[in-house]
């Protein structure tokens, strides 16, 4: 299935425990291969960030390769 990057931007992120994450803030790829690598998410508050890899604005940094299901939202598998 094809789709564009700006319609997953704001899709909420579970677990597939169903654990809420927070919502897709941006999209990280890189230049050379074009590939997706990481997902930069906005935690709920529910969420403790000391639990995952963050950026500097505090976003999680959660690995493409963990999409296991996208529609109304975004379900990860974490490692």
């Amino acid at each position: 299935m094809k789709m564009f990057a700006t319609s997953l931007k704001g899709k909420r992120v579970m677990t597939v425990e169903g654990e809420e994450l927070g919502d897709i803030d941006s999209i990280v790829a890189d230049i050379k291969s074009g590939g997706l690598e990481h997902l930069l998410v906005r935690p709920v508050e529910s969420v403790d960030p000391k639990l995952f890899k963050t950026d500097s604005e505090g976003r999680l940094v959660l690995p493409f390769s963990g999409i296991k299901s996208v529609k109304d939202v975004i379900i990860m598998e974490l490692k």
